[in-house]
């Protein structure tokens, strides 16, 4: 193992190599973050925590095992059937049904949000508030599996060496373990941040199946039209912050205004009271 490492600290290619795949690993593991961070927010908080860790940690070990088994990783892109002229493989039936799953929880969520009054819909239960941690930890095991066979076939595609994959997940998986809670927080205090994220994950949804399709849409015009969407959220955040830090002005003027004129009218009232 060390022989095969040494030779690559000192070349310049390899080095190119690592940062880029980081970068690359750190960019797809948003996508899986997000969805631990929506997931865990629906447990009671004493819980919430922990499914994260447990979530992200899963993450890691599955990447790394499939990093163990890059000759049968890689021939999961092997054609196993044909229909209408479009070849499948099992990486592409893996993505379609991550993909659907995905779709359908992102739905799920979306509607939980905008019509939040019980129904006998499929899509709808009264619970909304998750109280199973196991089944969170198992909707989380499906998603990681996707995305972990997404993240390392692309690491493949990017470099040979061994040594240079497993530094670059061990690297994207720590910035995901730093990020999970700070990013949870802020969704959960930010409802309008909610709704974009689950427009997010059924977008991924949708890229999922149009790759198991055959249909390769490039990964840097989706970050980028979440980056756009990211930014222009930030943009109405800023502006509904200054709007309530403008009312809360507004309003300590008020009770200050109203204060004075009590202790004017008090004092009137005591000037012309001749027992003062």
């Amino acid at each position: 193992m060390f022989d095969s490492i040494t030779p690559l600290l000192s070349d310049p290619a390899a080095w190119a190599a690592l940062v880029t795949l980081v970068v690359m690993e750190v960019v797809l593991g948003i996508d899986n973050l997000i969805f631990i961070s929506i997931l865990s927010n629906k447990l009671p908080p004493e819980h919430r925590q922990r499914v994260r860790r447990i979530g992200i940690g899963l993450a890691l070990i599955m990447r790394l095992a499939l990093l163990s088994v890059i000759a049968w990783l890689v021939g999961l892109i092997q054609p196993v059937f044909t229909v209408m002229g479009n070849e499948f493989s099992w990486k592409d039936l893996i993505l379609i049904a991550g993909g659907l799953f995905l779709i359908w929880k992102a739905t799920k969520e979306i509607h939980h949000t905008v019509d939040p009054t019980p129904t006998h819909d499929v899509l709808d239960k009264k619970d909304v508030m998750i109280s199973n941690a196991g089944s969170a930890i198992v909707q989380i095991i499906i998603l990681d599996l996707v995305f972990s066979i997404d993240s390392i076939l692309t690491a493949v595609g990017m470099t040979e060496h061994l040594p240079i994959m497993v530094v670059a997940v061990l690297a994207a998986v720590t910035v995901m373990l730093l990020a999970a809670d700070p990013l949870a927080n802020f969704i959960a205090k930010n409802p309008t941040v909610v709704m974009l994220a689950l427009g997010f994950l059924l977008m991924i949804g949708l890229v999922l199946i149009a790759d198991g399709f055959g249909f390769h849409v490039p990964k840097g015009y989706i970050y980028a039209a979440m980056a756009f969407s990211a930014g222009v959220e930030a943009l109405n955040m800023m502006g509904r912050s200054a709007t309530s830090k403008q009312e809360k002005a507004r309003l300590a003027r008020q009770v200050a205004d109203q204060a004075e004129v009590r202790a004017r009218e008090a004092e009137a009232e005591a000037a012309a009271d001749p027992a003062h």
